[in-house]
């Protein structure tokens, strides 16, 4: 341990953390001994802040760990904050040390200090206060395999004792967990502590890996119904809580994992856990759905207020189009909620509408809103008549942003023709109210008039270049003139910085584009990979010719968002190199989602991948 006498021995400036050099690290370790605990808690989140940073660690972190441990054992009050944050510091894959960046990384450096002094810390094994004993445990754990002989078996029977005797189960629990550290796997499946019992089925299934056999999940569905009251101060794994440890390893066994969210929900949904799983579930695998929505309907009488029932009504609304057909409980669910206050009124109505419920379309009609009724325009197509008077209306009383853009996609989903909503679309053009939309709306079969060109001419000339570009669209396909938009995005192509927005966007222009051709060309070897995908789909869509495209985009494609956007290129030319098969098979077949969902996209990413590859594989 090394003092606060000590700091200015350490050439902090030399040393950097998160926010460059690390001259704050002295004071903020000497505010630790401050009187006023508002400064001490004020370090504290500050060190958190620089010295450990989302999970990164940097060269100023070791230096500070001997001072650390010094104020651990000198600053009672802020003790089992401080070993935390030694813990998280020191917090590594124990296989790593084998690995070649280890001996020279900051983290193996910070391990390096914290086993040199941890002989001083194993007295808070013994604190009375419980958070300490278990903060300490967790130091103890971050380091075990790296202790040298004689103070890792001074250190392990400690341990052993905790596990045996502490009066405070939770402790015995996390002693298990650290005992595994050691090396050491301890049956205590019949153990009559349930948070032990716990912890060594965690762990089981921390060695075995997915599937897990019955047992283990048994445990883990019946013993991890309730959330450790303290699990979210004493993370195990970064800054992981032991409950979403738990959940992670829950998740990679879709089986387990919907066997213990039923169990959880079924026993009152305790801290929304077993919902929340659920939720994971959805996000990590496929074809899911109706097992997991059946448990969230199951979870929603559980719900302590109404933020938890609009969760469960969120989720709901966000998946229910995924089943083929939503039974009769969940719409009628869906329609008693749809009559509740607002936070949970306004998902359950866009799941019932999203269910394609008939009791939805008349409650659209008397409390429309911009999403419920982009939902009901897809849901109730028959009932266009009804509904794009009601979205013209709600348009021109001057809706702005998502809601405005909300409103003109319902339009296009009712298949309401532009000519038919024009004096509003023109006047969200002419009041730069989602001009942008509105523009590409305009341009896809609206009217020419001298006012409809006049306002487009000007938008053309926007500083905005999304609106540049849309106006100058909108123009060529109303009146066949390119020139407009050739002049634009000649601009938008020579200016610095990433284009791959404006070329997706010129593809409209077809061959008209042909004379942007010297510019587009060299940008099909950009080094920024959405580039060269935006450039070598606009080359397909220029020429016409397949030829310099195709391989371009075979190369980009993988389970990612540019991958994705490289895949569907590839299906609009209708080409699939021999090569590529066996990647669209594992995105055709995978049970696993391999993207994540994006917030607001009408079709999830990983569901489009899905599609575009077996689409792709159906080609000969």
């Amino acid at each position: 341990m090394r003092s606060p006498a000590e700091l200015d021995h350490v050439r902090w400036h030399d040393l950097t953390h998160a926010h460059g050099p690390a001259a704050d690290v002295p004071d903020l370790i000497r505010a630790l001994y401050a009187d006023d605990g508002d400064t001490a808690e004020g370090a504290i989140q500050e060190l958190y802040g620089n010295i450990h940073h989302q999970g990164t660690v940097y060269p100023a972190s070791a230096p500070a760990v001997p001072f650390l441990a010094h104020a651990v054992r000198h600053v009672p009050g802020r003790r089992d904050e401080l070993l935390m944050l030694l813990a998280v510091l020191a917090d590594h894959d124990p296989e790593d040390t084998e690995s070649p960046h280890w001996p020279g990384s900051s983290v193996a450096a910070i391990c390096a200090e914290l086993a040199r002094v941890l002989p001083d810390l194993l007295p808070c094994l013994g604190d009375p206060a419980r958070a300490v004993r278990r903060a300490a445990l967790r130091v103890v754990a971050a380091v075990a395999r790296l202790l040298p002989p004689e103070v890792r078996a001074t250190a392990e029977h400690r341990v052993e004792e905790l596990y045996a005797t502490d009066p405070v189960v939770v402790v015995r629990a996390d002693a298990l967990v650290a005992l595994s550290r050691f090396g050491r796997e301890v049956e205590a499946y019949d153990s009559p502590f349930a948070e032990v019992r716990l912890a060594a089925a965690m762990l089981a299934a921390e060695r075995s890996g997915p599937p897990y056999e019955k047992r283990l999940v048994d445990v883990l569905a019946e013993d991890g119904a309730e959330p450790d009251p303290g699990s979210d101060d004493f993370p195990w794994t970064g800054t992981w809580s032991s409950d979403e440890h738990l959940t992670r390893l829950l998740t990679r066994d879709v089986d387990a994992g919907l066997t213990a969210a039923a169990r959880w929900i079924a026993v009152g949904d305790l801290g929304s856990r077993g919902s929340r799983l659920g939720r994971d579930i959805l996000d990590t695998w496929r074809d899911r759905e109706p097992q997991v929505l059946g448990l969230l309907l199951a979870a929603l009488p559980h719900q302590r207020d109404t933020r938890g029932s609009a969760r469960c009504l969120t989720t709901i609304s966000e998946w229910v189009e995924r089943l083929p057909e939503p039974g009769a409980d969940l719409r009628d669910t869906l329609h008693h909620y749809a009559h509740t206050e607002e936070e949970t009124a306004a998902p359950a109505l866009l799941a019932l509408v999203r269910s394609r419920d008939p009791r939805a379309l008349e409650l659209v009609l008397r409390n429309p809103g911009p999403e419920t009724l982009r939902a009901a325009a897809t849901s109730f197509p028959e009932a266009a008549d009804r509904l794009v008077p009601l979205v013209r209306r709600t348009l021109a009383d001057g809706a702005t942003g998502n809601e405005a853009i909300a409103l003109i996609d319902a339009l296009a989903r009712s298949g309401t023709a532009a000519r038919q909503a024009q004096p509003e679309l023109l006047d969200c053009l002419r009041t730069r109210r989602a001009a942008v939309v509105a523009a590409r709306r305009i341009g896809r079969g609206g009217v020419v008039t001298p006012e409809t060109t006049s306002l487009l001419h000007e938008a053309a000339q926007s500083i905005d270049p999304s609106l540049s570009a849309a106006a100058a669209l909108a123009l060529h396909q109303l009146t066949g003139d390119a020139d407009p938009a050739l002049r634009v995005f000649e601009g938008l192509l020579s200016a610095q910085g990433p284009v791959h927005w404006h070329l997706s966007s010129l593809q409209a222009l077809g061959s008209a584009a042909a004379p942007l051709l010297p510019l587009i060309e060299p940008l099909l070897t950009a080094r920024y990979e959405w580039t060269r995908t935006a450039a070598a789909e606009a080359h397909h869509k220029v020429t016409g010719s397949p030829q310099r495209a195709v391989p371009i985009l075979a190369a980009l494609i993988g389970a990612t968002p540019v991958g994705l956007c490289a895949l569907r290129a590839l299906a609009a030319i209708g080409q699939v190199p021999e090569e590529l098969r066996p990647t669209l098979r594992s995105f055709a077949f995978s049970p696993l989602r391999l993207l994540p969902a994006i917030p607001f996209a009408d079709v999830h990413p990983d569901e489009e991948l899905r599609t575009l590859a077996r689409s792709l594989l159906s080609l000969t």
